[in-house]
């Protein structure tokens, strides 16, 4: 029998997938497209984002097919007004190694999240949908809709907005939809266009924004739709796309072609009541759903991903008790919340930045954005210590490694700071000497001794002066 059943393969899915498949747990992801698609939809990954995927062993190859710092040209009347070149003024520090996100097409990360995937002898089933399933104390049997049935333990749904999943669970997906404010959206070939700028068109009538992709020739093109006599929007087409460019940029010989993907972006504010239901659960789009505006969307899925994953895969495992998958909805929904707060303000402040001549979307960006402050000091995992339920730190050893390293894995890890920690098995242990200057100052144990746990998706369990305290923690785990 499937240990867990995953249903979507966007960037939600692959990361939750990717996290159970390399802690050993049997697992099937399923989705309904009978084929990958290749939009650019999703074109931001935040630094919390990269930490995952350095985790997952990804890291480098988004980067490769990324870019760090883009410079956005502003224009107003077709006229160049400024360029921004996006977190120009950050630089990695020894506890934060992104000082940037990057900037990468949808398609170009769940090709890489794939093929990862693929290591560990799992693939997507494409054209496969589930349409209907039930539950008991010991299981999930979906059924697709070509007759067969598949058992699984745990079933994740990871199937979007739209989740076929959430629907027929009945769960509350309450919120706003802005129907007349919306955009239209897709991916074009724009040659003659300079590829070194993500050009920015703000008028008083509307907006087109054409945004280039590291060894890409296509651009995704963001802009205000064309509307009828009677005010309402029109559909995308190239057509409209080409009309809208030649009214806000005004850059003779330049034409639109190629039309890859498009679609008209309406913005949902909506939010499940619950993220957990008996053995199902919900995550990402599937769960929450809000404004684009900080490019929030992708990156909160794949963080609900790897916060269910590992606790997934540690009731399993044996290593906890069922109790713990309660604390994904714990910790998670109260995240979502936020987030979805979060985008309406970020939308708020981009609205009203591009009104001035020379501002564009930098407009959106804050620290929260970066999501590197998210954390779960309320939570029953937060154990003792300041640092308890927040993001643990990484930092560079003596013997040339990083801390970051030393957590990559489904394992919890124990800095030990000179206590003489014995540690479970299955637990890592990283020995810190008096040399280690930059993590004792991250972890508050400057010229002391004691040990800090770190969960496996990076976040300080608990830190304590008696290295009992280790034990302790992972035996409430129920295990």
């Amino acid at each position: 029998m499937t240990a867990v059943l995953i249903t979507g393969a966007g960037p939600t899915g692959l990361t939750l997938a990717i996290t159970l498949a390399r802690a050993g747990v049997p697992v099937r992801i399923i989705d309904k497209s009978p084929e990958f698609h290749r939009g650019s939809r999703g074109k931001g990954l935040n630094q919390r984002s990269r930490e995952i995927f350095d985790d997952l062993g990804v890291g480098e190859a988004v980067t490769a097919s990324g870019t760090e710092h883009i410079t956005l040209r502003k224009y107003r009347g077709g006229v160049a007004l400024a360029d921004h070149v996006s977190s120009g003024d950050r630089v990695p520090t020894p506890d934060v190694p992104y000082a940037t996100g990057l900037l990468i097409p949808q398609w170009r990360t769940e090709e890489i999240l794939r093929d990862k995937l693929a290591a560990y002898g799992v693939h997507v089933e494409l054209g496969t949908e589930l349409v209907d399933f039930e539950q008991d104390e010991h299981g999930v049997t979906a059924r697709l809709a070509d007759g067969r049935s598949v058992s699984a333990s745990y079933l994740a749904a990871c199937d979007g907005g739209r989740s076929t999943v959430r629907k027929a669970l009945g769960v509350g997906f309450e919120g706003r939809t802005e129907a007349e404010e919306c955009m239209i959206i897709g991916d074009v070939r724009a040659d003659g266009l300079d590829p070194a700028y993500w050009h920015q068109w703000f008028d008083e009538d509307g907006a087109v924004m054409l945004c280039p992709f590291r060894g890409d020739d296509h651009w995704q093109l963001q802009a205000s739709p064309e509307r009828d006599a009677q005010g309402q929007p029109l559909p995308a087409s190239l057509a409209s796309f080409q009309r809208l460019f030649e009214r806000h940029a005004r850059v003779p010989g330049v034409h639109l072609a190629d039309v890859r993907w498009m679609s008209t972006y309406r913005i949902n504010v909506r939010m499940a009541d619950r993220f957990r239901i008996g053995r199902i659960f919900l995550a990402g789009d599937a769960a929450h759903v809000h404004s684009i505006a900080g490019g929030m969307g992708m990156n909160t899925g794949i963080q609900d991903a790897f916060n269910l994953g590992w606790k997934l895969a540690h009731v399993l495992g044996g290593q906890a008790g069922e109790g713990l998958l309660d604390t994904y909805e714990e910790e998670r929904l109260p995240v979502a919340a936020w987030t979805l707060n979060l985008t309406d303000e970020r939308l708020r402040a981009v609205r009203e930045g591009v009104r001035r001549p020379g501002v564009g979307t930098e407009a959106v960006v804050t620290d929260d954005v970066t999501t590197l402050g998210v954390h779960y000091d309320w939570s029953t995992l937060a154990g003792d210590g300041p640092l308890a339920g927040h993001r643990a730190p990484d930092a560079p050893l003596t013997d040339g490694g990083r801390l970051f390293e030393a957590f990559a894995g489904p394992h919890f890890t124990v800095l030990d700071f000179g206590a003489g920690a014995a540690v479970p098995e299955g637990v890592r242990t990283v020995r810190l000497g008096p040399a280690e200057e930059h993590a004792r100052r991250a972890y508050g144990m400057e010229g002391r001794a004691g040990v800090v746990l770190v969960r496996p998706d990076n976040y300080v369990a608990l830190s304590a002066d008696a290295p009992s305290a280790i034990a302790d923690y992972l035996k409430r785990l129920g295990g």
